[in-house]
């Protein structure tokens, strides 16, 4: 007895097709529907295709997610800061970072301040 496919040949090159000109959530769940499988059984087809692209993860306010570490040493850039300066701004907080990095962007760079002649 023969094993029964998944997917016909035909199933296969329509989804791959599909996903490729749009790769979306709404392609996969609308082929799920179609083919009567699961998404998860359609994203897993689309990755054995070597075709799926895993949906970037946003923030609630629909923005790329950046990383405390990365804020901290672009901080730390800007300022000249040593690795353990940088190491101790990561225990800040990610909002506090991110305003603080806004400022720095946005300033104007101070001319170096020569000490006073006595």
């Amino acid at each position: 007895m023969a094993a029964k496919l998944a997917y016909t040949a035909e199933q296969s090159a329509a989804l791959v097709a599909a996903y490729v000109a749009n790769p979306t959530k709404e392609t996969v769940e609308a082929y799920a529907v179609t083919f009567g499988k699961t998404v998860k059984s359609i994203v897993a087809k689309l990755s054995r295709e070597g075709c799926y692209k895993k949906a970037e993860y946003v923030s609630k306010n629909g923005t790329k997610v950046e990383k405390k570490d990365a804020t901290a040493d672009a901080i730390g850039a800007v300022l000249r800061m040593n690795e353990n300066d940088i190491a101790s701004l990561t225990k800040a907080n990610k909002t506090a970072l991110a305003i603080i990095f806004k400022a720095l962007a946005e300033s104007v760079p101070m001319e170096a301040v020569a000490p006073a002649k006595e």
